[in-house]
């Protein structure tokens, strides 16, 4: 997969152009063999035909408005495009008016010159770590798309069109690991920054506590390009942080439970690699991690405040709702506003007792997801959708909780089933999470590829 810095390269030497990227993006989500159909719930094709070429003549007239201008990237359902619904892969708000203005992080990203060529698809209203959905299809991962499996989700579609080259890049969401969860099934990066840095202006939202934006790309150094034009930070991108004497801890409550032997193993080696290369990993108890289940027992922030965002479409419209959504959000009733005050007062607490964990290390490592991407076919019931979806989540969410930073990037072996690895920093480190990131993600490329 391109980088973005080599297409805009490209792009400046004249060696292509926006049209021509634009072209390849279009023809491979039209590809009736591919997973376009399932990926995009709506394409911009003749709109961003005219951005290309309107970004190609300003290019040579030496006006382009930076040099990532006219690269096709790919936008969850869940963002306000001027003129159209945002419907956040729900046909429950199909009848509701187009937006009247970009979302912020929208019109950054074509402040930028960027090229929006659609709307992809998600895991109705955000609210779950699979991907599915029932009412525009559900996008095959691009890993052992024979047998079926699932692209992890929410942002199942943004995923899928960045490993299929059907945009170069991505913009998600993340509440509970909504970008992370993808990017791991699929093997590409996916980003959850700081949820404060990047506004939410024109996002539906889930939760208004756990809420981010975040982009998917091929690499680490895309995400932050693309982190940098989101949250309007200008300086320059983050350079390597040194491995040798980098300090690494792996939290050894919750996180390393039930992994099936694939994730297990692509951990370990990756682990064994950084330890090579001269970082120092450390194993911590992290107790305080097991809390988090009996914390969220009636649903956490997520349900409550998904409740009072829904109440009023699920009173006009519940039978439109993906019924395993619906069962979600409605758990949101469990709490009243007493619970819903104490979970947040505990929420603070607890962020307040990790920091000191945190203050001790470079940064968190740990398995994105504890298995490989599960098949459809296996989630055909109730009970294991719903187990599935805790075990994708329970990992990713705990950065959420702890309103962190995380990333993940691939850590398995070429050719094998995608595994994920996290990386995640406290609260407001994001660019030296992405200087750390860089450095683990080329000692880890370079491992991989010595071996082929």
């Amino acid at each position: 997969m391109p980088k973005l810095s080599q297409l805009a390269a490209d792009l400046a030497a004249g060696r292509s152009s926006s049209r021509q990227l634009v072209e390849e993006s279009l023809s491979r989500i039209a590809d009736p063999d591919g997973e376009g159909a399932r990926a995009f719930i709506s394409v911009n094709a003749e709109a961003a035909t005219a951005a290309a070429e309107a970004m190609d003549q300003l290019r040579a007239n030496g006006q382009a408005p930076s040099p990532l201008a006219g690269i096709p990237v790919s936008a969850k359902d869940l963002f306000d495009v001027a003129g159209q619904v945002t419907r956040a892969g729900s046909k429950v708000l199909e009848d509701q008016p187009p937006a009247k203005a970009d979302a912020v992080v929208i019109a950054r990203l074509k402040a930028a010159g960027l090229i929006i060529v659609g709307r992809t698809n998600m895991t109705e209203f955000a609210y779950s770590g699979i991907g599915m959905n029932p009412h525009f299809g559900t996008p095959k991962n691009p890993y052992d798309r024979d047998t079926g499996r699932i692209p992890g989700g929410s942002s199942s579609g943004t995923a899928v069109s960045v490993t299929d080259g059907m945009a170069v890049a991505g913009l998600g969401t993340d509440t509970g690991g909504s970008c992370r969860i993808p990017a791991a099934l699929c093997g590409i990066v996916g980003y959850k920054p700081t949820a404060i840095r990047v506004p939410l202006d024109g996002v539906a939202p889930l939760s208004f506590s756990l809420d981010s934006v975040g982009p998917l790309a091929s690499s680490v150094e895309c995400c932050a390009i693309l982190d940098s034009i989101l949250t309007g930070d200008t300086r320059l991108l983050p350079s390597p942080f040194p491995l040798n004497g980098m300090r690494l801890a792996v939290p050894q409550s919750l996180v390393l439970d039930d992994l099936d032997e694939t994730v297990a193993k692509a951990f370990e080696e990756a682990l064994l690699r950084l330890s090579a290369a001269g970082a120092t990993i450390k194993g911590i108890a992290f107790e305080q991690l097991n809390e988090l289940p009996e914390i969220n027992a009636k649903g956490g922030l997520a349900a409550a405040e998904a409740y009072a965002w829904h109440r009023r479409h699920l009173e006009r419209a519940a039978d439109a709702y993906d019924p395993r959504v619906r069962s979600r959000i409605l758990n949101g009733r469990q709490q009243d506003a007493a619970d819903y005050i104490e979970l947040k007062g505990i929420r603070t607490a607890f962020i307040r007792r990790a920091r000191v964990l945190f203050q001790s290390f470079d940064a968190l490592i740990m398995p994105t997801v504890p298995v490989i991407a599960p098949t459809l076919a296996e989630l055909e019931s109730d009970e294991n959708y719903g187990r599935a979806n805790l075990l994708m989540l329970r990992n990713p969410s705990v950065l959420n909780f702890l309103d962190g930073c995380a990333i993940s990037l691939p850590c398995h072996e070429a050719g094998a089933a995608p595994v994920g690895l996290t990386l995640a920093g406290w609260h407001g480190g994001d660019r030296r999470l992405f200087s750390i990131s860089r450095a683990v993600e080329a000692a880890l490329s370079s491992a991989n590829s010595s071996q082929h």
